[in-house]
C-alpha cells in the first residue's frame, strides 16, 4: 500500500503554485542607477564624514549605487544592477551600446549579475576620488553649455536594459539628479521626454526619481518634472494633477542611501486576479504584501574534491519500503491519519505499533485521495478572484479579527478596462459612508477560500514625498474554529501607590510621539549575519566592535531619566504584600521519554528503517551532532543517513 500522511499537507512546491506564469515574473531585480553627471553635481562641497575630505553629488550617488550593490551580494545575489550617467562628454566604449546609446550619455556599468570584481573596481574608483577631488570631473567629463535632452536619456536607459535586463525581471530606473529644469522654455523638448518615458514605462520598467535639493538650491519638480513624469492615481480626470509617482526629494545628500534603500526593494504583486463587484459585474486588482519577514539566505551544500569545491543539489525520492523501490511522485496518493492501530493489526515489534507505514483498506471505504481531490477540498472548486459579499460599519471591525498580515490591493487597468475609475468610485462612496466590505478570497489555486475583511484607505501625502497611497486592505478575518478562550482568573491587584511609582517612571520612558517606527530599526541579527558575508566577499577584515544595533536600549539615558525613580519603585514592590504572593500552580504530568539513542538510530539506518523514526526523533539526534534541523522528514532523514555514512 502507499505510504500516508496528513491529507492536508501539500509538497512546497505545489504549495507555491499560482494562477498564471506572469506570477514567476519578478523573482529577480534589475536596477539601472541613471545619474546626472552635469556640472553641479560635480562641485565640490566638505564630505560631512571625512575631515578635510571634498565630496560631490555624484560621489554621493555612485556610493550610494554601491552600497545598493554590496547588499545585494548577500539579499539578492541573482539580481542584476547597472550604471548609466548622462551629461557627459565621455563616450561609451562598449560594442554592444556604442552604436545605440545617444550622446552625451556612458554606460559605465552594463547590467549584469552582481559580481564583487565588479564592486571592488567602483569601490577603488570612489577612494581613489576621495584622495584625487578633480578624478570624477577628469573621468566623467561633464557636458559644457547645454544639457541632454531628457527624451534621450530615458532611451539610452530603455536600450540599456533591453540588452541586459532579463524578460521575466521586475526593471527599475533609479533617476539621480540635482536639475530641476533641464530644458527650459523648451516644449518640444518636454513631449519628447514624456512619450520616451511613456515607451520606457510600457515596456515594464518603473522609474523612481531622487531629487537632491541643497540649503543654497531647492529643487521645484514643477518646474519640469511634474509634466514629464507619469503620476501615479485611480481616476484618469487627475493626470493632470502634477503629483509625482515616488517621488523623492533630498534636502540633504547624506540621506539619499537611506532613503534609496526604503525603495530598494521591488514591489512584487503576490497575485494578480478578478474582484467580482456582483454577477457579471468584475474588474481586476493586484495584491501586494506590506510587512515581509526578511530571512537569512538559505545555504547551499557543497562537496570537498580536494582541489576544488562543488555545490551538491539534494532532492526528495519516495521510497516503498516493501519493495525497496522508488515511488514516481504522481502515483502518490494522500491519506488521514485516522488514529493508532486494531489490536489485531497491530505488530509484534513495539517499535512498528509506534509509526505505521502502512494499513488496510476496508471494503466500500476511500481513506486515500489523489493530490487533485486534495486541492478539490481545500479550494471548495472555487477559481481564484476575489467576491464582494456586502458592506458592514467601521466600527464592526474589531482588533483581535486581525489575526494575520493583510494584503494591499490595487487596480489592474491591464487585464479590465476601466478597472481603474470602477475601483476608485467604490473606494471614495465607502470612505464617504465609513463602511468595510466583506469578501470572500481565493489568492491561488491551491489554498483554502477566506473571508475577509476589505477596509479603504485614503490617499495621504508626508513630509518628504512618502505617500500612502489609495487602496483596500484585504483583512483575513478567524473562522470559529480558530477562536480560543483564554483561562481568565482573578488576577493580583497592585496597590495605588505601587502604581503610582511605576506610573511615574514609565512617562519618563514613554516613545516619541507614541509610536515605534518600525522603519528605522533593522533586524540586527540579520543586519549582523548579512554584514559578516558582506565583508567575506569581499575580503575585508569584519570588526564585530564597530557594529551597531538600534534596537539596543540606551541603558545610560534609561537610568539618567528615570534611574532613581525606579529604584524607588523596586523599594515600594519589595515591601508591598500584594506583590510578593506566590500563586499556587497545579503540577503537570512529565512526558514519556521517547528519546532514542545513538546504537538504536545505527541499527535502523543499517537495515534501512530510518522512516520508523518520528520526526521529533531525528531532529534530537540532529541537534545532538550540530546538524541543521530544517525540512521535511525525507530531509532529515537523507541527513542522518550522510552523518552516519561519515562517522
Amino acid at each position: 500500500m502507499p505510504p500516508f500522511d496528513d491529507w492536508n499537507i501539500i509538497d512546497e512546491e505545489e504549495e507555491q503554485e499560482l494562477q498564471d506564469a506572469a506570477f514567476f515574473e519578478g523573482k529577480r531585480d534589475v536596477i539601472l542607477f541613471c545619474i546626472d553627471c552635469s556640472e553641479s553635481m560635480h562641485e565640490l562641497r566638505d564630505d560631512p564624514n571625512y575631515e578635510d575630505v571634498k565630496t560631490s553629488h555624484l560621489l554621493t550617488a555612485l556610493e550610494a549605487a554601491m552600497q545598493i550593490q554590496k547588499k545585494k551580494v548577500i539579499v539578492g545575489p541573482n539580481d542584476s544592477v547597472g550604471i548609466v550617467l548622462f551629461n557627459t562628454t565621455r563616450s561609451s566604449e562598449t560594442k554592444n551600446h556604442a552604436t545605440e546609446i545617444k550622446k552625451n550619455s556612458f554606460v559605465y556599468q552594463p547590467i549584469t549579475i552582481i559580481s564583487a570584481p565588479a564592486i571592488q573596481e567602483l569601490i577603488q574608483l570612489l577612494d581613489a576620488a576621495r584622495e584625487d577631488p578633480d578624478l570624477l570631473k577628469s573621468t566623467f567629463p561633464p557636458l559644457k553649455g547645454k544639457k541632454m535632452p531628457m527624451g534621450d536619456v530615458f532611451t539610452s536607459c530603455n536600450w540599456v536594459l533591453r540588452d541586459g535586463a532579463p524578460k521575466t525581471a521586475s526593471k527599475r530606473v533609479f533617476l539621480i539628479t540635482d536639475d530641476d529644469n533641464p530644458h527650459p522654455g523648451s516644449k518640444q523638448l518636454v513631449t519628447s521626454a514624456r512619450t520616451t518615458l511613456l515607451d520606457l514605462t510600457q515596456s515594464g520598467v518603473q522609474i523612481e526619481p531622487f531629487f537632491i535639493a541643497t540649503p543654497e538650491k531647492s529643487f521645484e519638480p514643477s518646474k519640469f518634472y511634474s509634466s514629464v513624469l507619469l503620476p501615479n492615481v485611480l481616476n484618469d480626470e487627475d493626470e493632470d494633477t502634477g503629483v509625482l509617482p515616488e517621488s523623492i526629494s533630498i534636502t540633504r545628500i547624506d540621506d539619499l542611501l537611506s532613503q534609496m534603500r526604503f525603495h530598494e526593494v521591488p514591489k512584487r504583486a503576490m497575485f494578480s486576479i478578478p474582484f467580482q463587484l456582483a454577477d457579471g459585474f468584475v474588474i481586476s486588482i493586484k495584491g501586494y504584501g506590506l510587512v515581509t519577514e526578511q530571512r537569512k539566505g538559505t545555504y547551499k551544500y557543497f562537496v570537498d574534491l580536494g582541489d576544488r569545491m562543488e555545490v551538491a543539489n539534494s532532492r526528495t525520492v519516495y521510497v516503498d519500503e516493501g519493495q525497496q523501490a522508488e515511488v514516481d511522485k504522481t502515483e502518490m496518493l494522500y491519506g488521514m491519519a485516522l488514529g493508532g492501530a486494531s489490536v489485531e493489526d497491530a505488530s509484534d515489534d513495539e517499535g512498528d505499533s509506534v509509526d505505521t507505514v502502512c494499513r488496510a483498506v476496508p471494503s466500500g471505504k476511500r481513506p486515500f485521495y489523489t493530490a487533485d481531490e486534495i486541492k478539490s477540498f481545500r479550494t471548495l472548486d472555487l477559481e481564484p478572484g476575489i467576491q464582494l459579499l456586502g458592506f458592514k460599519d467601521r466600527t464592526e471591525l474589531a482588533f483581535e479579527d486581525n489575526v494575520k498580515h493583510s494584503v494591499f490591493i490595487y487596480p489592474d487597468e491591464l487585464k479590465y478596462s476601466g478597472s481603474k475609475r470602477t475601483f476608485a468610485a467604490l473606494l471614495k462612496k465607502m470612505i464617504e459612508k465609513k463602511k468595510i466590505g466583506l469578501v470572500l478570497a481565493l489568492t491561488r489555486r491551491n489554498t483554502a477560500p477566506v473571508f475577509c475583511a476589505m477596509l479603504p484607505q485614503a490617499e495621504s501625502g508626508e513630509e518628504g514625498g512618502w505617500n500612502d497611497p489609495a487602496g483596500f486592505h484585504i483583512i483575513p478575518l478567524p473562522f470559529a474554529d480558530d477562536i480560543r478562550a483564554a483561562p481568565l482568573d482573578q488576577a493580583f491587584r497592585a496597590s495605588d501607590e505601587l502604581k503610582d511609582a511605576a506610573r511615574v517612571w514609565i512617562d519618563k520612558l514613554c516613545v516619541k510621539d507614541g509610536a515605534y517606527p518600525p522603519d528605522s530599526y533593522p533586524n540586527p541579527a540579520l543586519a549582523y549575519h548579512n554584514a559578516q558575508l558582506q565583508a567575506s566577499a569581499f575580503r575585508e577584515e569584519f570588526d564585530p566592535e564597530a557594529f551597531e544595533d538600534l534596537t539596543r536600549p540606551k541603558y545610560d539615558m534609561i537610568h539618567k531619566r528615570a534611574g532613581n525613580l525606579m529604584k524607588e519603585w523596586k523599594r515600594c514592590l519589595l515591601t508591598d504584600e500584594s506583590a510578593n504572593i506566590v500563586p499556587v500552580t497545579t503540577g503537570s504530568k512529565r512526558k514519556a521519554d521517547v528519546s532514542v539513542d545513538e546504537a538504536e538510530i545505527r541499527s535502523k539506518h543499517e537495515v534501512g528503517a530510518l522512516a520508523k523514526l518520528r520526526v521529533d526523533q531525528l531532529k534530537d539526534f540532529l541537534k545532538s551532532k550540530s546538524q541543521p534541523v530544517s525540512g521535511k522528514k525525507a530531509e532529515l532523514i537523507e541527513r542522518v543517513s550522510d552523518w552516519l555514512d561519515a562517522h
